[in-house]
């Protein structure tokens, strides 16, 4: 499939990515969206969605969940295209214009290129078990998008960190029962999310399975019916879990995009500070994955980044055109056609 030409392909759909669709946006340009993951968000929908922001202006206090939220709500004007769950794989110039494929064979010809990254492309750190893919989508997952889908279920949770923790408190309420397995006795979170944890195994609604680690799932046409684990001794245990949670993270790479001309300085793309422009004329990178001298690894720099570069890009796509600088309070949001 070929798409339409766009202005602006944007690589990433994380909190830098999303603003940077609403400041291409401002400036009437029309944009498309690839992210290696299902949902939009990044890690701040993968990793931590309920734990809180606290320097973002005008927020005090804001759950990454919430924030992708209200990102989202605040492009809706500009009605970007995404391609989620699928990774540019090539990224070459035809003329005045490039072209992007993607895993899923999407061609995607864009102007100009905006990459939002972050640190690369992001996937799930799978566990080393057999047949595991059979059971993801169905009964397996390595983020929550839907709790209300686990209503009743009981559901083996891995893990040792936040994520682990946050979403054993979270579907608690709803879940019939909940194993949290770890292969140590101690986790890695938040004091608070501790005490809690601490309050539903007392109260038998989650049952601590340390140190134990995943040793294989058993199951049918990808229905989980059984998740066994090992302790360091050899020792094996049966849970009767019909879904397994598994939180080890997510692994980054640049992947494909250390093959595009980039100028790379340990996996971030060097650009220029004034725009984000790259060495490659017509890509442009924010947030985490672009590089300056004094750059600060902030969502708040994504930002300011993102404005940089859409800027820029109104600029280099219409070169004849009179710049008349405008404050979103006089320009007001005009959606596009």
């Amino acid at each position: 499939m070929i798409t339409a030409l766009s202005d602006v392909l944007i690589i990433g759909a994380g909190p830098v990515g999303l603003f940077s669709i609403f400041t291409c946006g401002m400036q009437k340009l029309h944009c498309q969206v690839v992210d290696a993951l299902e949902m939009i968000g990044g890690q701040c929908t993968a990793l931590y969605p309920e734990k809180p922001i606290y320097d973002i202006p005008a927020y005090p206090k804001i759950t990454a969940a919430h924030l992708i939220e209200q990102l989202h709500q605040q492009i809706q004007p500009f009605k970007p295209i995404f391609h989620l769950g699928q990774q540019v794989q090539e990224l070459t110039r035809h003329g005045s214009y490039w072209q992007a494929v993607t895993s899923k064979n999407v061609k995607i010809q864009a102007k100009t290129v905006i990459i939002a990254a972050g640190v690369g492309a992001f996937g799930p750190n799978r566990p080393p078990l057999p047949d595991i893919t059979s059971y993801e989508g169905k009964s397996v997952f390595y983020h929550v998008q839907q709790p209300q889908q686990f209503l009743g279920a009981t559901i083996a949770i891995a893990g040792g960190g936040d994520s682990a923790l946050d979403w054993t408190i979270n579907l608690s309420p709803i879940a019939k029962k909940i194993y949290l397995i770890h292969r140590r006795s101690k986790f890695r979170a938040a004091p608070a999310s501790l005490e809690q944890l601490d309050d539903l195994v007392r109260k038998g609604k989650v049952e601590l399975v340390v140190p134990y680690q995943l040793q294989k799932l058993q199951g049918a046409g990808g229905q989980l019916q059984s998740v066994f684990v090992e302790d360091m001794d050899g020792n094996t245990r049966h849970l009767p879990a019909q879904i397994l949670l598994a939180f080890f993270g997510l692994s980054s790479q640049l992947g494909p995009i250390a093959d595009w001309g980039l100028s790379l300085h340990q996996h971030h793309i060097q650009v220029n500070p004034q725009n984000c422009s790259t060495n490659q004329q017509g890509i442009y990178a924010v947030g985490d994955i672009a590089a300056y001298p004094g750059k600060l690894k902030l969502i708040l720099s994504g930002f300011s980044e993102a404005a940089s570069a859409a800027h820029a890009i109104r600029q280099y796509l219409h070169p004849d055109e009179a710049v008349h600088f405008e404050y979103s309070t006089t320009s007001g949001v005009q959606p596009l056609s």
